[in-house]
């Protein structure tokens, strides 16, 4: 009965050690983060939800920073990610993207990732398109979800958009004073695209680890 007790207890305590080691805990605010490594890179496997100045829940509800992390529009985004961890560069996600298996090419004059969204989006989740299951197949733990975005106009504010339906990431990339490159996947298909678009808008934070 020891033996089998001890058998037991080194089992668990192996599976703490190893779920410990694919988890990031943010120090700041006590928050746990899944990981996963694909390829050469490790990346978060949740969106970042640690409260920054200009950070929003959607609809500002809590409930949906728990479930779907918090918006950051892209100068907040910068410096959010936990030490040791970075807000990745458009070539970064690139990288992602082809370790993955995701083939490039130019469709309607946009550059497009095949197979991307399928590839990293969640298994569930995700609203149909038309009669289409719009979720993913996750074959690599990424785990995107559908949180949709904060979209900012002068004169507007702020209004909620997408959510079931779209995952937007920001990289750290600029394209201008004003834009910057990030990372959607969709419910329409199983591609993705790397575009840019203004950095007042907020869209979720995937860190990699430096």
């Amino acid at each position: 009965m020891k033996r089998l007790a001890l058998t037991i207890f080194l089992a668990s305590l192996l599976a703490v050690i190893l779920t410990g080691c694919n988890e990031l805990k943010d120090t700041r605010d006590g928050k746990i983060y899944k990981t996963v490594k694909i390829g050469s890179q490790t990346w978060m496997a949740e969106n970042l939800n640690y409260k920054a100045e200009l950070s929003f829940c959607y609809e500002e509800k809590e409930t949906n920073c728990a479930k779907y992390g918090r918006l950051y529009v892209w100068w907040d985004a910068q410096k959010v990610c936990p030490t040791g961890w970075h807000l990745p560069s458009k070539e970064e996600l690139e990288m992602l993207l082809k370790t993955v298996g995701a083939k490039q090419t130019v469709i309607e004059k946009k550059i497009t990732w095949i197979g991307a969204a399928k590839k990293l989006k969640s298994a569930s989740g995700w609203k149909k398109h038309k009669k289409k299951n719009g979720n993913g197949k996750d074959e690599f733990g990424f785990s995107a979800l559908p949180a949709g975005a904060m979209s900012y106009e002068i004169g507007h504010g702020e209004s909620y958009i997408y959510k079931g339906t779209d995952a937007y990431f920001w990289t750290s990339t600029e394209y201008s004073e004003y834009c910057a490159f990030y990372m959607r996947l969709g419910n329409r298909n199983g591609n993705g695209s790397l575009p840019s678009f203004s950095k007042f808008n907020g869209f979720s934070v995937r860190c990699v680890k430096d």
